[in-house]
């Protein structure tokens, strides 16, 4: 009988950074995974790697330390990360000084940006429409990602270069602690021993702790999204923000003025479905543009429409067209993403008995901060 150090049931970003740390610490790692490999929130999201969208007082910190990681494996092999910086671009006043808010708040904090005049913002990105914007906030330090290939590649690299052991198309149904040790029972009835476990499986822990998962108060986001077809004559080097961006994301709630915010009649249908507009060119040049929020308590997850929402996305891809002159909009394919959100927007954690460590619910900031939160939980794990 073999017992491992660790073993972790997910093989998604979380998964995958919970192995990453705990193989630095020189531990033995089992990762289980009931897919042939990740097919949900880690590979449906834009690869946009943020972390002056986190909230300052936390997740900024986990967002900052992830840029560090994600930077520190490419070194040694290449997992698609490009510092290509993230644009900000405000579409009014208001939004402006938003940013001029946040320039002095990430200053405090040493982190580079630089404020972009109108000129600015047309001179790096002449395909802006120039009555869209009032100008811009650049972070060059931040990155992007093919997020189709990176959590594969940092699995492989583990594999290759840790020791790191991964079994796929297995599913764990029971995980058990007895005499003091760790066992995983899968579906064909194979046993695993371990001195921990984590769970890092998406909101799909209902199957092996159905009574906590009932009670996390968590819920589940549905978000769309779609791609272009190829444009290699268009060039868009770097992750792409809009104003709606800025009245979204959690950073700019820390500036005095975000409370002042006025929202026109124009935005509240974008209110209601959670829309702002992201832009992300793909290594191929096919431009990827979102995206919507809709939400389900984790209990009735079943009430998100199964339906991709072409009502959603023609307001999308209205507001899209705002922002932005592209030589066609043609769509080349649309999905839906889902991913589970903590009650209070932070993360789901439950621990059983100093054994078994439940970590979900990291909600659309996982692919930022959670390299980052994974050295924080691992170090929870084995102190």
């Amino acid at each position: 009988m073999k017992k491992y150090d660790l073993i972790i049931v997910g093989a998604g970003n979380l998964g995958t950074f919970h192995a990453y740390h705990a193989l630095l610490k020189g531990k033995s790692v089992l990762m289980i995974e009931k897919d042939s490999e990740p097919v949900e929130a880690t590979v449906r999201n834009f690869g946009q790697i943020v972390p002056s969208g986190q909230a300052i007082e936390n997740w900024f910190e986990y967002g900052r330390e992830s840029l560090g990681i994600y930077k520190n494996i490419q070194t040694k092999t290449d997992i698609t990360v490009r510092q290509n910086g993230t644009y900000y671009f405000a579409s009014d006043d208001q939004e402006m000084s938003l940013l001029e808010e946040m320039r002095a708040l990430f200053k405090l904090q040493n982190y580079a940006s630089t404020l972009l005049n109108r000129k600015s913002c047309y001179d790096r990105f002449q395909n802006l429409n120039t009555d869209y914007y009032k100008g811009g906030l650049f972070f060059p330090e931040e990155i992007s990602v093919e997020p189709r290939t990176m959590v594969h590649r940092v699995r492989q690299f583990l594999i290759q270069d840790f020791g790191l052991e991964f079994l796929n198309n297995t599913v764990v149904k029971n995980c058990d602690i007895e005499n003091g040790i760790c066992k995983v029972q899968t579906s064909d009835n194979q046993l695993f021993y371990a001195e921990k476990i984590a769970i890092c499986s998406g909101y799909e822990f209902k199957i092996l702790f159905p009574e906590i998962f009932t009670q996390s108060q968590m819920k589940i986001c549905k978000l769309n999204m779609m791609q272009t077809f190829p444009m290699p004559e268009i060039k868009l080097n770097g992750n792409i923000l809009s104003g709606l961006s800025i009245r979204r994301y959690d950073s700019f709630k820390s500036c005095i003025s975000y409370n002042k915010l006025n929202t026109p009649d124009w935005q509240k249908p974008y209110q209601q479905w959670g829309i702002h507009i992201l832009f992300k060119q793909a290594t191929n040049g096919s431009i990827i543009i979102g995206d919507s929020h809709e939400y389900a308590d984790v209990c009735e997850n079943a009430k998100l429409p199964i339906s991709i929402d072409m009502e959603i996305n023609e307001l999308i891809l209205k507001e899209a067209k705002r922002m932005m002159d592209l030589p066609n909009w043609k769509i080349q394919n649309y999905w839906a993403g889902y991913y589970a959100q903590a009650a209070n927007d932070g993360v789901f954690e439950h621990d059983i008995a100093q054994k078994i460590y439940i970590s979900t619910g990291i909600g659309g900031k996982g692919m930022t901060t959670g390299a980052g939160y994974s050295r924080k939980r691992i170090q929870d794990i084995f102190g």
